[in-house]
């Protein structure tokens, strides 16, 4: 077999640690900016709805590029391999650089076009950490695109020390500039920048180390491949455009949520920092399937591809059941940390009962398996099943169970978890048909 249960270990847990770290860093900023005021946790919760989807952009190239350098390592061509990672982080970082510009320039009007009418308070702290956070995207296209290809090489421990010191520096940051300097949002922002910048230098060093089984060499020169850049941008636009589109409608959901007024626009913070919690084995897992099955599909075994399929989407149900469990009843508890009023914190309860069910059941194979398929190059498949799933559920859906039933928060999380549904059974009739098996990248 080419990946021994040791194997699979050594590439999960570090990714399962790394995914809790990444939330931790979400959830730090609205924990410790919740001292301030829910103004200042709902000006960060807008912000993160727009800011994931211009993420989107790199991280679907960290994808494509992943697909492509893992594929090229199954080959045993290690020459190639090294020349994909190169193009994959001058371009996720030319990328980067272009939404950090225009992020920059006209920030107070995407926040006014999304999200129309807010409080001013919450407008105004939401503009201040839009605007510092962006100064940070190349750097998070540099750290994204390294630990791509760092997993590709079935080495997750680098991208995990690299997330653990980013945790570091975003929370001694907060401490310091929140509760000494008293900078709120500002502070929170800052330090987020600091630590992603740190990740993105680090990540880029030590992809220069010769021992590696992909490095760069002549960083200073891109060198584009016309074939090359074909074959990452055939996963990365498709999942790019999923994943935007996706976005897109989170936030046009997120419009629907501002609408409800304060109190639902923290409680979906807050709730959604929770169920970060409740994906990460999922999400790991999700990461660990484009290396282990796009080696599989370089060296053409495709029997090993469906065997690992199986054995990964086991461990995934097996990890997110135990962990919704838990989160099932210590969610109060959790909430409690955000220092809400007792209305909002009661709409949490409500929802994070629900989330935690639904998750157990139906989250891995709308998330985890379309990675599987992506890995084969299958990406436009993903692509049309989630943007028509994301369009006729999670929005209209949205809408329909939010505003016109008047469920208000709760009918948008169902609405929610009805998409899941819809992805679920396309994705495993498509898993089951073997066309997957067609697909090329490389």
């Amino acid at each position: 077999m080419r990946f021994s249960n040791r194997d699979i270990a050594r590439l999960l847990i570090p990714l399962v640690i790394e995914q809790l770290l990444l939330v931790l860093v979400g959830m730090a900023d609205t924990v410790m900016v919740s001292t301030v005021g829910e103004a200042a946790v709902s000006g960060i919760s807008l912000v993160d709805q727009i800011s994931v989807l211009l993420i989107q952009v790199f991280s679907a190239l960290a994808t494509g590029g992943a697909v492509v350098v893992s594929q090229y390592i199954g080959r045993s061509d290690r020459q190639n391999a090294s020349r994909a990672a190169k193009q994959l982080l001058w371009l996720a970082m030319l990328l980067a650089f272009l939404v950090m510009m225009f992020v920059l320039a006209f920030n107070r009007q995407m926040l006014r076009f999304i999200f129309g009418s807010v409080e001013n308070d919450v407008m105004q702290s939401a503009q201040t950490y839009f605007w510092i956070t962006a100064i940070s995207y190349p750097f998070l296209g540099l750290y994204n695109g390294g630990a791509a290809v760092f997993r590709a090489m079935n080495n997750s421990r680098i991208s995990l020390f690299v997330s653990l010191l980013m945790n570091i520096i975003n929370i001694g940051g907060n401490a310091i500039l929140i509760y000494v300097f008293n900078i709120g949002v500002a502070g929170a922002a800052i330090s987020t920048l600091c630590a992603r910048a740190a990740a993105g230098v680090i990540m880029v060093v030590m992809l220069l180390n010769k021992n590696n089984t992909v490095f760069l060499t002549k960083l200073h020169k891109p060198q584009f491949s016309k074939k090359m850049l074909g074959s990452i941008l055939s996963v990365a636009v498709p999942t790019g455009l999923e994943g935007g589109m996706f976005q897109v409608g989170k936030l046009l959901t997120g419009r629907l949520v501002a609408s409800f007024g304060t109190m639902s626009i923290a409680a979906n913070a807050i709730c959604g920092n929770i169920a970060s919690f409740s994906n990460v084995p999922g999400a790991a897992i999700g990461l660990s399937m484009v290396t282990v099955i796009g080696q599989c599909i370089g060296a053409k075994d495709y029997k090993q591809a469906q065997y690992y399929t199986r054995k990964l989407m086991t461990i995934a149900y097996v990890g997110m059941g135990a962990l919704n469990a838990v989160l099932l009843f210590t969610s109060p508890t959790l909430i409690a940390f955000f220092h809400v009023s007792t209305e909002t914190a009661a709409l949490c309860e409500t929802i994070m009962i629900y989330s935690c069910i639904c998750t157990a059941i139906a989250w891995v194979p709308s998330f985890v398996l379309p990675n599987m398929l992506r890995a084969t190059g299958d990406a436009k498949y993903t692509m049309g099943v989630s943007m028509a799933s994301m369009w006729l559920c999670r929005v209209v859906l949205a809408y329909v169970l939010g505003q016109y039933m008047n469920m208000g928060l709760l009918g948008v999380w169902v609405a929610m978890t009805l998409d899941w549904v819809f992805r679920d059974i396309f994705f495993i009739i498509r898993y089951f048909s073997g066309k997957w098996k067609n697909a090329r990248v490389i």
